[in-house]
This record gives structure tokens, sequence and C-alpha cells, in this order.
């Protein structure tokens, strides 16, 4: 099971902090809670939904930028033991607005 977090200013999920490596990102904040991330289990680009495209992009041309990076890592809460504690999280590079996101949270 998965929960999409709700919709931010005009984007759906929650702006984060992330630290990127060469291969994806190695840890993110939320709020005050550091994450590491244990692993990289896919990364893939996802369009934004037609619905979104113009909102975000404006124009005839937001069907060719409208895209955005998303990395499925197992993250764990600094601290926490890793077999305990880890979690499954979709990660989202907004190259436009330079942001990240956290779009998915994985049960």
């Amino acid at each position: 099971m998965s929960r999409v977090l709700g919709e931010v200013a005009g984007r759906v999920g929650e702006e984060v902090q992330v630290e990127r490596g060469p291969l994806g990102p190695v840890q993110f904040w939320r709020g005050q809670s550091r994450y590491l991330v244990g692993e990289l289990l896919d990364s893939w680009v996802e369009t934004l939904p037609w619905w979104r495209q113009d909102a975000v992009v404006g124009g005839a041309s937001a069907e060719l930028v409208a895209t955005q990076e998303v990395w499925r890592v197992e993250a764990v809460r600094a601290g926490r033991s890793r077999t305990s504690f880890a979690g499954v999280y979709d990660l989202s590079w907004d190259a436009a607005g330079n942001r990240w996101w956290l779009v998915r949270v994985h049960d």
C-alpha cells in the first residue's frame, strides 16, 4: 500500500531538502528529521498529468518540458535501525522549479 501526499501549492507532495550523489539521493530532510538512503530501488521520468501542465509550465510547449525525475528509495530516519525502521519513499526532482518533493510513502 502507498500513500500519495496531499497537494501543496499546486503540487502533489511535500517539499523536502535532498542531498544528491552521482546515482541519486543519498539523504533527505523532512522538517527537522534527516533520513539516510540505504538503497536506490528504482528511478524513472514522469510526465505531469495533462490537467496540471498548463498550471506548472504554461503555454503550448508544456508537453515538452513538464517532466519530473522520480527516485524510489529505501531510507531510515537518522539514528534508527535500518532493519527495523526502514521505509520506502518516492522523491521527485522538479528541475523547472529547482525543488525536491516527497510524493509517495509506501507502507
